[in-house]
């Protein structure tokens, strides 16, 4: 169950440029992930200082990672981030849920 701690650890973790583009990089990777070389490649920084940025998405729990041959293939922990959002919009809209339409057009976009 999540709770102000973990949802705080976890925006946290996006409150931070390059994590940010860290992220929407992954996550541009759909469920297929991407090997950490090409993620800093992407978003331009160094292998180094893109493990520590990974790092903290592994301990907040906003990704996860699987070995494949020599790589580590990481990806967005998708049921984390939905967490996550229906966390901070669980009490929206007291009752009335079309004032939440504008926030439900984004979540049901297509990939």
């Amino acid at each position: 169950m999540m709770n102000d701690h973990d949802a705080a650890t976890r925006l946290s973790t996006l409150a931070h440029d390059v994590r940010l583009r860290v992220f929407r990089t992954v996550m541009s990777a759909g469920p297929a992930g991407m090997p950490a070389s090409k993620i800093a490649d992407a978003v331009e920084i160094s292998r180094n200082n893109l493990s520590a940025h990974l790092n903290i998405f592994l301990q907040a729990g906003l990704m996860d990672v699987e070995p494949s041959g020599r790589q580590r293939i990481y990806r967005i922990n998708l049921t984390a981030v939905s967490d996550t959002i229906g966390y901070l919009v669980a009490d929206c809209c007291q009752g009335h849920p079309e004032v939440c339409d504008a926030l439900g057009k984004h979540l049901r976009t297509p990939c």
